[in-house]
């Protein structure tokens, strides 16, 4: 990693959306226990080595990679882009940043053609491709439509010791900020950016990093999320519901956050809302107003802001951890309660406070 991300002159590549990941899990079977018979994702295929996934309506060859290994952590976040000649693009752009490149012709995994990845400025394992291999869409498969089904990759989420810089390093490649937390002196504690037409392909959440906060698959409903904890509950595996089921302020999509059987956290996640004009203005939260987090008010644990996976360098070697300089949103938020209310009153359009006026009435 490098402490300064100078302004490229190349272009950037044309990135089209995040595409899959690449983890590393410890024991395969107890994963596709998780990941297939729990959340029904579809196997594309799998051998004694690594087991290929994708979601219901992915026509690409897949959306997640679980692939053995020693130490559980991230291999490769990776993101399709718009053409065979914006994978050379990705490559010149990374070398003129002089991060670390590898490319391979026939791809890093199955079903993915010429590929690059990259140990990018933040010490995150990117990966950038065009080519790949098309499977059925099985968006009519309706006899294979479990009632918790995943339908799509919708996002990754970041850990970093440095949001802004990492801020500027996504808006140079491209991607355009939907939301943001910040404090009253203009710190930013967190960042949702995206270059799909929704609210983020991926997030910057400021911590001890570089690590992967979670990766997230969409559903169609929120009874799509409470299948799956009904599902859970039933198979007594509850105590793997790290937060939620929950309304999100930022985004404002319904969530769900477990934990695979290696700590990786998966967020099930569906109802957020559209991105894609030009104007499209930022929303930006109170790092004091709990309902940035979740909009019922509920606290968020703590295991949430501080927990999360390493990262691998383009060797298999877990990236190193740095800590947060400066104040984590968890050390802002998160009292000897569980949670900090200091916003004030929200107010109503005629500028009675809302809260005095419920309180009132209760």
């Amino acid at each position: 990693m490098t402490d300064f991300v100078p302004t490229p002159t190349l272009p950037a590549p044309d990135i089209v959306r995040c595409a899959y990941m690449e983890i590393v899990v410890t024991d395969l079977a107890r994963s596709r226990a998780f990941y297939v018979d729990l959340l029904g994702l579809h196997v594309t295929e799998e051998d004694e080595d690594a087991i290929y996934l994708r979601a219901f309506e992915e026509f690409i060859h897949h959306n997640l990679v679980l692939r053995k290994g020693p130490i559980a952590a991230v291999a490769a976040f990776a993101y399709r882009v718009r053409s065979p000649a914006e994978v050379d693009a990705a490559e010149a752009y990374y070398q003129e940043l002089d991060c670390r490149t590898e490319r391979r012709r026939d791809g890093f995994t199955r079903g993915i053609g010429d590929s690059v990845r990259v140990e990018d400025p933040l010490g995150f394992p990117y990966e950038f491709f065009y080519e790949a291999e098309h499977v059925e869409r099985l968006t009519q498969r309706y006899d294979l439509y479990s009632a918790g089904e995943l339908v799509r990759l919708d996002h990754f989420n970041q850990v970093t010791p440095d949001v802004p810089r990492g801020q500027a390093y996504l808006e140079d490649l491209g991607f355009r900020v939907s939301e943001d937390i910040q404090d009253s002196d203009g710190v930013t504690y967190a960042v949702w950016m995206h270059r799909k037409q929704t609210v983020h392909d991926t997030a910057l959440t400021g911590g001890n990093g570089p690590r992967m906060h979670h990766v997230a698959f969409a559903t169609h409903e929120k009874h799509n999320i409470i299948q799956i904890c009904d599902k859970m509950g039933a198979l007594r595996i509850s105590d793997r519901i790290e937060r939620g089921p929950g309304r999100h302020g930022v985004s404002n999509a319904f969530y769900l956050y477990i934990l695979d059987p290696d700590d990786h956290r998966i967020e099930i996640y569906t109802q957020d809302y559209y991105t894609g004009d030009p104007d499209n203005p930022t929303v930006t939260w109170d790092v004091h107003d709990n309902q940035r987090r979740d909009w019922w008010g509920n606290a968020v644990v703590p295991s949430w802001y501080t927990e999360a996976s390493l990262v691998l360098d383009l060797d298999g070697n877990p990236q190193p951890v740095v800590a947060r300089e400066e104040n984590s949103e968890m050390a802002v938020t998160v009292g000897a309660d569980g949670f900090s209310y200091t916003r004030r009153n929200a107010e109503s359009p005629d500028g009675d406070r809302i809260g005095f006026k419920l309180g009132a009435q209760l």
